[in-house]
C-alpha cells in the first residue's frame, strides 16, 4: 500500500489531511517539521510527500532538497497560499512533482497523487531495468575498471543521436558495442545495418552504400536499396571507415552533411534519417594529420569518439571471459561444462592475445572441444603457443631508409610479413594486428605480388 507523508507546522492541518488519505486508502504518516520529515523518510520510506512550504526551521524548499538526496525517486506535491505561487514553480525545477493551492481541492489532490506514485512506479521500474541492463553489459564486456567506463559512456551516448567513432584493435568487439548504443537507444525498433568498407571492391562501394536507379549500368535490371536507405530510421555502422578513398569520403561528408543520398543513376535525392557510427582499427586522429581521412569528415563524425582497449591492457578481465567463453561453447558442442584450472588461467594471462576477444572466444572454444574431461588443462591450449604471431615466429625488422614515404614503409612491412609467413595472409593479418580485410585491400593498394 502506497504511504503519504504530510508535512506541515499545524497539527489541525495534519490530521485532516491523514484522516482524508486514509478514507480514500492511502496509508498516511505526519510531521511537523523538516527534520522530523527526514528521519521518518528514512524509517518509513513513503511513496510521496504533501509538503507545506511556510515551516518555522527548515522551511519547504530546504525539505525538499533534502528529501531528494535521501530518495531521488520520492515524488513531492507542495501544498501553498496564492501568495506563494512563484516559490511553488521554483519548488517544480527543483525537483518537486507539482503543487496545489490552499484550500485544496480534495478530488484534485487524489487525482496528482495518483499520477505521482505512477511516475514513481514507473522510475523505480527504469532505475530496475538499466540495473538489469548494465549488469548484462557487464557481463558481455568484462568487470575491470576500463570496461565500466566504456559501459558507462554506451549508456550515455546511447540516449543521445551523437555520431559515434569507435577505435580499437581487430576483435575486441567494435560491431557488439555499436549494436549495443543501438539497442540501448530510440532507434532500436529501426534496422541495424552493418558496413565493412574493407571487404567490398572499390567499383561497387558507390551503388552498395547509396543504391542505384534501374538502368544506372549493364545489369542493373531492377532498382535497388543501398545500406544507407536500408538503414532508414535506424543505425548504419561503417566498419573500417579508414580503408574509404578519397572520393568516397567525399561521398560520406555530403551524406552526413545534407542527409540525402543520391543512388547511382539518379539525379533527385533521396532522404534519410540514420545514425552514424564508424569504427576503426587505426587511430583515426593520426589519419586526419596524415592527409588519410578528411578532416572535415572526422569531424563530422566524431561526435563521440570511444576506445575500447585491447585485452592485453586489461588481463583482469580474463578469468571472467574466459569462464563465460567456456559455458557458451558447452552449451553449444551439448557437453557439461568443465572447469579452467588456474595454471591454464595464469597461460591465458600470460598471452598477449594480437586477435583480443575474437581470439580468446575461439581458443577456449577449442579448448572446450578438446577437453576429454571436466578439466581443461594446459595440454588443451598447446596450440595456443604455435599459432601465435608474436611466440614462436620470428618479427619482422623493416628499417626505414632516408627520404623513404609512411606508404613505402608501410608496403615493405606487409611484404617482408608476407614473406616471413610464405604467403599465408591469415598469419600475416595477425601479426599485422589488422582485419583480413584490410590486408587484402593494402596487397591491391600497393600491388604487392609474391
Amino acid at each position: 500500500m502506497n504511504k503519504i507523508l504530510v508535512i506541515d507546522d499545524e497539527k489541525i492541518i495534519r490530521a485532516n489531511f491523514c484522516e482524508i488519505l486514509i478514507i480514500e486508502g492511502f496509508t498516511a504518516v505526519e510531521a511537523s517539521s523538516g527534520n522530523e520529515a527526514l528521519a521518518i523518510c528514512l524509517r518509513e520510506k513513503p511513496s510521496v510527500v504533501l509538503l507545506d512550504l511556510k515551516m518555522p526551521g527548515m522551511n519547504g524548499i530546504d525539505t525538499l532538497k533534502k528529501l531528494k538526496e535521501i530518495d531521488p525517486l520520492i515524488q513531492v506535491i507542495i501544498i501553498t497560499s496564492h501568495g506563494d505561487v512563484p516559490t511553488a514553480v521554483e519548488a517544480i525545477k527543483l525537483g518537486a512533482y507539482d503543487f496545489l493551492l490552499k484550500p485544496p481541492d480534495f478530488n484534485s489532490l487524489f487525482i496528482k497523487l495518483k499520477r505521482a506514485i505512477e511516475k514513481r512506479e514507473l522510475e523505480q521500474k527504469v532505475e530496475g531495468l538499466n540495473a538489469k541492463i548494465e549488469t548484462s553489459i557487464e557481463n558481455s564486456l568484462g568487470l575491470s575498471h576500463s570496461m565500466k567506463t566504456l559501459i558507462q559512456q554506451i549508456q550515455q551516448v546511447a540516449n543521445s543521436d551523437f555520431s559515434v567513432i569507435i577505435q580499437g584493435e581487430t576483435g575486441t568487439g567494435k560491431t557488439y558495442i555499436a549494436s549495443l548504443i543501438h539497442n540501448l537507444s530510440e532507434r532500436a525498433k529501426g534496422p541495424f545495418v552493418t558496413v565493412d568498407l574493407g571487404a567490398i571492391p572499390e567499383t561497387l562501394i558507390e551503388s552498395e552504400l547509396f543504391g542505384y536507379e534501374k538502368g544506372a549500368f549493364t545489369g542493373a535490371e531492377k532498382k535497388k536499396k543501398g545500406y544507407f536507405e536500408t538503414a532508414h530510421h535506424g543505425t548504419i555502422f561503417i566498419d573500417e571507415v579508414q580503408n574509404s578513398s578519397p572520393y568516397l569520403q567525399s561521398k560520406l561528408l555530403r551524406v552526413v552533411e545534407e542527409r540525402n543520398i543520391y543512388p547511382v543513376g539518379s539525379t533527385q535525392p533521396t532522404g534519410i534519417d540514420v545514425r552514424i557510427i564508424a569504427a576503426t582499427n587505426t587511430d583515426i586522429q593520426l589519419s586526419v594529420k596524415e592527409k588519410k581521412f578528411r578532416e572535415d569528415l572526422y569531424f563530422r563524425l566524431c561526435e563521440f569518439i570511444m576506445d575500447i582497449p585491447p585485452l592485453r591492457q586489461r588481463l583482469e578481465d580474463i578469468p571472467f571471459l574466459a569462464e563465460k567463453f567456456c559455458f557458451e561453447a558447452a552449451r553449444e558442442l551439448k557437453k557439461q561444462t568443465p572447469e579452467i584450472s588456474e595454471d591454464t588461467i595464469s597461460l591465458l594471462r600470460d598471452h598477449s592475445w594480437p586477435g583480443n576477444i575474437r581470439e580468446l572466444k575461439n581458443v577456449v572454444k577449442r579448448a572446450v572441444l578438446l577437453s576429454d574431461s571436466h578439466i581443461i588443462t594446459p595440454k588443451h591450449i598447446s596450440f595456443l603457443s604455435t599459432n601465435l604471431p608474436d611466440e614462436g615466429v620470428q618479427s619482422p625488422s623493416v628499417g626505414a631508409v632516408a627520404g623513404m614515404s609512411l606508404a613505402e614503409l608501410e608496403k615493405n612491412y606487409i611484404l617482408e610479413v608476407l614473406q616471413m609467413t610464405s604467403g599465408n595472409k591469415t598469419k600475416a593479418a595477425a601479426i599485422l594486428q589488422i582485419h583480413y580485410s584490410t590486408l587484402l585491400s593494402k596487397i591491391k593498394q600497393y600491388r604487392i605480388s609474391l
